[in-house]
């Protein structure tokens, strides 16, 4: 079988040049949906699909964007022959000697696929913001493995506090992972994102080791993962958050903050050991700030110099604060996910009162997806299964890979 992810890999070396030829392929066809600021986030993403590349998460993120494209930028049946035929051309005029003949009924069959995916998800993901790029502000390492990326998009952000959005670099162009801002929204448009680099994860070490101040980022649309505030109605809140899943769980107190239902938030984080804890200042200022309503407390898994009280694995811990009647969230990496379906019920939590992020590998399921996003899921699903793609595990909305 002819190798499409080579043919593709050579080509995304020369992207830039690469995506400004397949954009000028089709204003010559006068074919003039794909504004050319567009072109290279567009043309990356669409060939990772089709190449097969990314894990289930990466490649709903992926299809995420293409879909709200879809229907942002009116694509039409007949728009897939004219895209097919300028990746081919691009991919043949830019893969040197990795081109073969036989590639090019592989790739217009996998270019006409994938549009039809996201024509799909286009549907299922209904209307909203379109796709924006984001300037980076700051860029601040606050951890060996962890940094927190200050962004201001091109469009004014309309997602809630708890959804999480695509979010790619042109270094690695193609590439979505998904990521929650830790903030509602704030008077200068700004977004704080929280990137722990993950072993063998490409786009999350290039966040965290290589993104510098005036680059850009690319953002897909924000969609719900399980996290919104709206399903506890007026309830206490009991929020547990692992690593890097603070991040949208610290955006649900800002909302809280800012909202006019009285409630009480007990903020469990958890971290192996005291210099684990990244985001200490902030969470001090939480504290200060709202402390007649807010009680943050720590749970280190791995650390005895700490206090008794603070020692212990998190859903331990943070079981010793649960009350009945609570709304109950859960965010951090997958082990973590999976630990709190499966504890949580069985020590008294309610379903309905447990709130889960989705993994993206399948949905817990407290995530109660609207029917739009169970089509859009079900379509990447089909993505997945219809082109060869890595197979390694798949991360929460907290964690870039």
């Amino acid at each position: 079988m002819a190798d499409l992810e080579l043919s593709w890999a050579v080509a995304l070396a020369a992207h830039d040049r690469a995506s400004e030829h397949f954009w000028s392929l089709m204003e010559d066809r006068s074919v003039r949906f794909l504004p050319q600021q567009l072109a290279p986030m567009f043309f990356s993403t669409l060939g990772q699909m089709v190449a097969g590349r990314g894990d289930a998460a990466a490649r709903f993120a992926a299809l995420s964007v293409l879909g709200r494209m879809h229907r942002r930028l009116g694509m039409y049946p007949y728009h897939g022959t004219v895209v097919a035929a300028a990746m081919v051309d691009t991919l043949r005029r830019f893969g040197g000697a990795s081109w073969e003949p036989d590639l090019t009924g592989y790739w217009e069959a996998g270019c006409r696929r994938v549009l039809r995916l996201a024509e799909r998800a286009a549907g299922a993901l209904g209307d909203g913001p379109h796709v924006t790029v984001a300037e980076v502000l700051h860029c601040e390492a606050v951890s060996d493995d962890v940094a927190i990326l200050t962004v201001r998009p091109a469009r004014r952000d309309c997602s809630l506090p708890g959804q999480a959005m695509p979010v790619c670099t042109p270094r690695v162009a193609g590439q979505w992972r998904w990521l929650s801002p830790a903030n509602r929204a704030r008077a200068d448009d700004t977004l704080e994102f929280h990137v722990r680099a993950v072993a063998e994860g490409l786009v999350s070490s290039v966040l965290v080791e290589r993104v510098t101040p005036g680059e850009v980022l690319w953002l897909g649309p924000a969609l719900d993962v399980g996290l919104s505030l709206e399903r506890a109605g007026s309830a206490d809140l009991l929020l547990a958050a692992g690593g890097t899943g603070l991040a949208p769980l610290r955006a649900l107190v800002e909302q809280v903050a800012a909202s006019t239902t009285k409630r009480r938030v007990t903020l469990v984080v958890g971290a192996r050991a005291l210099p684990d804890l990244y985001d200490a200042v902030a969470l001090n200022k939480l504290q200060q700030a709202h402390g007649d309503w807010l009680t943050v407390v720590l749970a280190f898994s791995d650390d005895r110099d700490v206090e008794p009280a603070s020692q212990g694995d998190l859903l331990s811990v943070a079981l010793c604060h649960y009350k009945p009647g609570q709304a109950v969230y859960v965010c951090g990496a997958p082990p973590l996910i999976e630990a709190a379906r499966q504890r949580l019920p069985m020590v008294g939590v309610p379903s309905e009162s447990l709130h889960l992020a989705a993994t993206f590998w399948h949905a817990p399921s407290s995530a109660r997806w609207t029917p739009r996003q169970r089509v859009a899921r079900a379509a990447a699903s089909e993505v997945a299964s219809s082109a060869a793609g890595n197979s390694s595990a798949s991360p929460t909305v907290s964690d870039a890979t």
